[in-house]
């Protein structure tokens, strides 16, 4: 019997701690959710905000098509996020209005029990039939007992007294809680739709636009392959860069030249140290700017049947922006290319930071920069008002996405 009530017991627990666990659970996934809609939310206003500024320049049509492409992303996550908000807060309703059902029930139950027990007390409160109860009593210590009963009867009256209070504040709590979750779900839903009155004039303009290019779909084609082999040109030449950078260092510590990494100093392994262990942490190369294009080999926005390899992104930002290094290093290279926009390059250790696209430069080769120094100002293209840093992180001459490593990209 006494493993019975303990198997019980630890039972209840149980199921009170899951409980528990659920709702803070909900709550730590509803304030996620809730960051991640802020953060886009920012998004779109950068994005508006670029638009804007840029708004009387001609700009080409494929400029335009990655506009939207990257508008259209962000707005349809929005949606989704905000989706998934309202679904959320739906459980959540549902959950407290099972709730404030079962508080109501259990509330009638102990108003009525203690109705009960107080016309009970009320028959048996006077003084002379609780001193006849204790001298009928047939001994000392049935006396001492029924003296005890009538002292913890009076102390469960007022503790279920208290017990109905502490479950009618409950109940209030609950109903001002599922108030103020029905009102966060209309204005989620209320956003909801004019993010998406915003996302369909969007596509209206980008399918109008994409109409229009594909009657010539041929030009615009040779353009786009014109534009990778310009890239991939770029890419070979830093590559190339970076391989002798690391045949220079490993004949320096008297290694293999032939090695595909860095032979680091002490120095340079703590630096490396600290760059990994900010990974996700580094501030972004601008001060402002949203990415137009991502890293990796992606199907073209315009013509399916071509590829981009990007080894980095593009960040469109503000005329005048300046590139910002994203972490302590040492200038390794600047590069200047014919027909090409000067390329800043820094070390941090086996690590390097690429900076494409800038009109003027502040540092030089073999410099120390701290972070968020600023290292040029990035390049403004006069014909259409676009601001583009091209950012590339390499280990050794392997590159990462960028993404991973600058927070919140």
């Amino acid at each position: 019997m006494i493993k019975r009530t303990l198997s019980y017991k630890v039972l209840f627990v149980f199921v009170l701690l899951m409980a528990c666990f659920s709702g803070y659970a909900q709550t730590n996934k509803q304030q996620q959710l809730e960051s991640r809609r802020q953060e886009l939310r920012r998004e779109i206003e950068k994005i508006n905000a670029l638009r804007a500024e840029n708004k009387s320049k001609e700009k080409s049509e494929l400029s335009l098509i990655e506009d939207f492409n990257y508008k259209i992303s962000v707005l349809s996550n929005l949606i989704k996020v905000t989706n998934q908000q309202a679904n959320l807060l739906t459980r959540e309703i549902n959950t407290n209005q099972d709730k404030i059902s079962d508080l109501r029930e259990e509330l009638v139950q102990l108003k009525e029990d203690y109705a009960a027990m107080i016309v009970k007390s009320y028959k048996s409160k006077n003084q002379q039939s609780r001193i006849m109860f204790l001298l009928s009593s047939e001994d000392f210590k049935q006396a001492y007992k029924r003296l005890q009963y009538i002292k913890q009867y009076s102390e469960h009256q007022k503790k279920q007294g208290e017990v109905i209070k502490a479950k009618t504040e409950e109940l209030q709590a609950t109903n001002t809680k599922l108030l103020k979750q029905q009102q966060e779900k209309k204005t989620l839903i209320a956003e909801n739709r004019a993010v998406q009155k915003t996302l369909e004039a969007e596509r209206r303009q980008h399918q109008s636009l994409m109409f229009d290019i594909k009657k010539n779909l041929s030009r615009y084609a040779s353009q786009l392959r014109q534009k990778q082999r310009e890239a991939d040109r770029i890419d070979k030449e830093i590559e190339k860069i970076i391989r002798a950078a690391i045949a220079k260092s490993n004949k320096k510590a008297g290694k293999s030249t032939s090695s595909k990494s860095f032979a680091l100093t002490a120095e340079e392994k703590v630096l490396a140290s600290n760059f990994v262990a900010n990974k996700g942490k580094l501030p972004w190369p601008v001060e402002r700017g949203v990415v137009r294009l991502g890293y990796g080999t992606q199907r073209h926005p315009i013509d399916k049947s071509l590829t981009i390899k990007s080894n980095g992104v593009r960040i469109a930002t503000t005329k005048g922006a300046k590139a910002r290094a994203v972490f302590a290093g040492e200038v390794s290279e600047i590069l200047k290319m014919k027909n090409v926009n000067p390329i800043v390059m820094i070390r941090h250790g086996n690590y390097l930071t690429i900076y494409k696209n800038l009109s003027s430069v502040y540092v030089k080769k073999g410099d120390k920069v701290n972070t968020k120094q600023e290292i040029g100002e990035v390049f403004t293209n006069p014909s259409n008002g676009d601001t583009i840093l091209s950012f590339t992180i390499s280990k050794g001459f392997n590159t990462e996405n960028p993404a991973s490593w600058i927070y919140k990209m």
